[in-house]
């Protein structure tokens, strides 16, 4: 569980002196001499597709965490884990996004992501966030750093990671 922030980007653009750049090698100056104006505009515009392409393949939804966004007061799953330990008990565990109002934070309600008052998680009152589902009973583990949702013979376990 945790607190996401939304990232935006910094631009700079890099203008040249070519004249101090030129002034230094005569070869450069030859070449440069002896290219047409459609060959520079040619460079620049081929220049400008190769940095549009750069920055369009940082913008892909499904990459970095920090660029796509949560509609606001809502959770989204980004990433699922699941394996099973030795004495054969499945273990699960997910990455999850939220956008949360002012004094909420990641939480679960009803065995899902959800934003939750803060005061409930640093009080650790897991239970009154209600996270589990219809039917089933809510205990506080006894060391506060989880819950449990027990439902006839069946008992799911959650610890919170930071």
């Amino acid at each position: 569980m945790g607190v996401w922030n939304n990232y935006e980007k910094h631009t700079e653009i890099i203008v040249f002196d070519w004249n101090k750049i030129l002034a230094k090698s005569p070869r450069m100056r030859f070449c440069a001499k002896s290219m047409l104006l459609s060959d520079w505009l040619f460079l620049v515009y081929v220049l400008m597709v190769c940095c549009k392409l750069l920055s369009a393949s940082s913008h892909h939804p499904r990459g970095h965490t920090g660029q796509h966004q949560v509609k606001q007061g809502t959770c989204e799953v980004v990433a699922v884990h699941r394996c099973c330990n030795k004495n054969r008990i499945e273990e699960r565990s997910q990455t999850v996004k939220c956008s949360c109002f002012p004094g909420q934070v990641a939480g679960t309600t009803k065995a899902q992501p959800s934003c939750v008052e803060a005061s409930i998680v640093l009080q650790k009152w897991w239970c009154h966030m209600n996270p589990c589902l219809d039917g089933e009973d809510c205990k506080v583990l006894p060391d506060y750093s989880g819950w449990s949702c027990s439902s006839g013979n069946k008992v799911k376990t959650t610890k919170v990671t930071r």
